[in-house]
């Protein structure tokens, strides 16, 4: 079965393509300027996968160019994961430091 890539993945795989297809390189060659492998850089161009801020680093370098420029208009909207919020009066009256009393 087939997994639909998430939004910020997809954007972000279509962004690394276009700057490495911009600077004239292959998958494969960047494969070897970033030390990833080349089946992952593919992964990630197709949005199949979501790269670790490691792996977007040494992307990025290997193309000349920002980790942020990436990243560009993302919001945690777009993410696969769900974003978690936190109610803060119930973590403050749940938390108790260690070595408290009740």
């Amino acid at each position: 079965m087939a997994r639909t890539p998430s939004p910020a993945a997809a954007l972000i795989g279509q962004r690394i393509a276009a700057l490495r297809k911009a600077r004239a390189l292959t998958q494969d060659q960047l494969a070897v300027f970033s030390g990833i492998d080349s089946s992952n850089i593919r992964s990630y161009e197709s949005g199949r996968s979501m790269l670790s801020v490691f792996t977007l680093v040494r992307i990025a370098e290997a193309l000349d160019s920002a980790p942020g420029d990436f990243l560009v208009d993302l919001t945690s909207d777009m993410f696969s994961a769900p974003v978690l919020t936190v109610d803060r009066a119930l973590l403050e009256k749940s938390y108790k430091p260690s070595g408290a009393t009740a």
